[in-house]
């Protein structure tokens, strides 16, 4: 059995925005039952965006142009295996202006289920993970029977001078070290996704 690939989801925070009310207030919508939603394995509450549809012509909300269009913002696929950086680096793209739906994996494995899910148009990968490392990550990625277009932003707490190279001959244009802070992270997403967009 294979998961469709075209479900989208949204975070709190965007769900938030457009519905004009506080994250806490979505999150005790989907804790209630009142909005259809998931808890990712991280905790983070995620709404399908046919759900969301749903939700707001039920309430006589007005449906955004990128949730009835279905293809209005890019996927990010984030992998990292420390629990407390994932969680704030993904509440720093959230809470960034980056309109992007994030998908979160803790190891090599699940990133990759997840990439071969969702189909991104950006990864931000970390590079030491406790199964399989970046470059693996990446080698398994240049598979032909994959097909990604996909551009592979690496995170790393510090690495040889060789790995970098390593990185760079497969294609990596940009490496931010975690000592930077998340926010380089993030215009480093700015500068990947506004180059494929002239591209």
């Amino acid at each position: 059995m294979s998961l469709p690939k075209n479900k989208r989801y949204w975070g709190t925070q965007r769900v938030a925005r457009v519905c004009q009310v506080s994250p806490a207030t979505v999150a005790n919508w989907i804790d209630q039952g009142l909005l259809k939603g998931h808890k990712t394995p991280t905790g983070r509450r995620r709404v399908e965006a046919d759900d969301l549809t749903a939700f707001l012509r039920s309430h006589d909300m007005a449906v955004p142009q990128d949730l009835a269009n279905g293809n209005g913002h890019a996927t990010v696929v984030v992998v990292d295996d420390d629990p407390g950086y994932l969680k704030a680096l993904v509440l720093t793209i959230e809470r960034s202006d980056l309109d992007v739906e994030v998908v979160e994996a803790a190891t090599g494995v699940d990133a990759l289920l997840e990439i071969g899910r969702v189909q991104p148009t950006l990864i931000v990968l970390d590079y030491s993970l406790p199964d399989i490392n970046a470059p693996e990550v990446i080698r398994r990625l240049l598979e032909p029977v994959r097909q990604l277009d996909v551009e592979v932003i690496v995170v790393t707490g510090g690495m040889p001078d060789a790995a970098a190279v390593e990185l760079r001959q497969m294609g990596v244009k940009t490496i931010v070290n975690k000592v930077e802070g998340m926010q380089a992270v993030v215009e480093a997403m700015q500068q990947a996704l506004q180059g494929r967009k002239v591209a």
